[in-house]
C-alpha cells in the first residue's frame, strides 16, 4: 500500500477538492484562469492509429506486445485540446535518469514557497543534472530538499505524478550514487521509475504553468533546454531543422528511457519512449523521425 504523506487537514481538502475537477486551472499573465483538460481523458482515436502503425512498420510491434516498449505521443499543438496516443503507457519501468525531472520539479517547488535559495551555485547543479545528466549535481540537490520531501511532491493532489490508481508514475527513491535506497516504489518497488503517460503529464502540467507559477515555469523550461547528450531523440532528429526540445532522458545497463517537449513552428508535442531492452536506445533513435512526422505534418 502507498505510504501516504501527511498534510495539513485544511490543505490537504483544498487541494483535493481542486484536484476532484474533470480540468484544471492555470494562472495566464493576464491574471485570468485558464481551464485545461486532464491528459487522462485525452486519447485520440486517429493519433493511435496512427503510433500503431509507425510502431508495426518499424518492425517493433513484437517488444510491444512483450511489454518492453512503452511509447506516448501527445499533441498539444492546441494545449486546449491535447491528443493523447499510447501504448504500454501505464507500464511502470525502472527508468534510470529521466526521473531526475521530479528532483527538478520539487526544486523550483521549494524556490517557490521560499524554502530553498534560488543561487547561481543551485541552478548550475540543476542545469548539470537535466542537460549532462550528472549524477553528482542530481545527489546534491536531492539531499538538499530531502528524498521524501521529493516523493511527496510528487504524490500532492494537485499533481499526482505518482498514484497507485494509475500504476505509478515518476519515482526517485534512491540518490544518483552508491548506496542503498531510501524508499522504493511501493507498487514496483523500483529505486527510479516511471510510467510514459505520467511522464507526459509532467510535461504537460509544466507546459500549461500546471506545475508552477508562469515565472518558475519558465526557468524550469528553460532548464531542461538545450541538451548536452545528443543520443536518442535528439540523435533522431538531427537532421531536421528548426527543433527545439525541452528533454530528460536515461541510461543504464539494458535500460533506456527519453522524454521531451519538441516544437517546430507552431507545432508542439510530448513524446516519452520507456525500454528494458538493450536495443532501446536504439529503437528510441528509429521512432524519433516517425512520431515527429506525424505531428509535422
Amino acid at each position: 500500500m502507498v505510504k501516504q504523506f501527511k498534510l495539513s487537514a485544511l490543505y490537504f481538502t483544498a487541494l483535493l477538492s481542486v484536484f476532484s475537477l474533470p480540468a484544471y486551472c492555470s494562472s495566464q499573465t493576464d491574471g485570468t484562469a485558464q481551464i485545461y483538460p486532464s491528459l487522462w481523458t485525452a486519447e485520440d482515436p486517429l493519433l493511435q492509429k496512427q503510433l500503431e502503425a509507425v510502431i508495426k512498420q518499424l518492425g517493433l510491434w513484437r517488444p510491444v506486445k512483450q511489454k518492453h516498449l512503452s511509447v506516448v505521443l501527445v499533441d498539444i499543438s492546441n494545449p486546449l485540446k491535447p491528443r493523447l496516443a499510447h501504448v504500454n503507457g501505464n507500464k511502470m519501468f525502472y527508468a534510470a535518469s529521466l526521473p531526475k525531472i521530479a528532483i527538478l520539479l520539487a526544486a523550483f517547488v521549494e524556490i517557490q514557497n521560499g524554502n530553498l535559495q534560488e543561487t547561481d551555485e543551485l541552478m548550475d547543479h540543476l542545469v548539470k543534472m537535466i542537460r549532462f545528466s550528472n549524477n553528482k549535481s542530481a545527489t546534491h540537490v536531492l539531499n538538499l530538499i530531502g528524498g521524501e520531501r521529493v516523493l511527496e511532491i510528487l504524490q500532492l493532489p494537485q499533481y499526482s505524478l505518482y498514484s497507485p490508481d494509475h500504476n505509478g508514475g515518476i519515482w526517485v527513491g534512491k540518490p544518483y550514487a552508491k548506496g542503498s535506497a531510501f524508499h522504493r516504489d511501493p507498487l514496483h518497488n523500483l529505486s527510479h521509475g516511471a510510467t510514459g503517460i505520467q511522464a507526459a503529464r509532467f510535461y504537460y502540467l509544466l507546459e500549461t504553468r500546471q506545475l508552477l507559477t508562469p515565472e518558475y515555469s519558465k526557468k524550469m523550461k528553460a532548464v531542461l533546454g538545450n541538451p548536452g547528450i545528443k543520443h536518442k531523440l535528439v540523435k533522431g532528429l538531427a537532421d531536421i531543422n528548426g527543433i527545439k526540445f525541452y528533454r530528460k532522458s536515461g541510461s543504464w545497463k539494458n535500460f533506456h528511457a527519453d522524454s521531451a517537449i519538441i516544437e517546430q513552428g507552431d507545432k508542439k508535442y510530448i513524446v516519452v519512449i520507456l525500454s528494458d531492452s538493450a536495443k532501446g536506445g536504439q529503437w528510441i533513435t528509429r521512432l524519433a523521425k516517425p512520431l515527429h512526422k506525424l505531428i509535422i505534418q
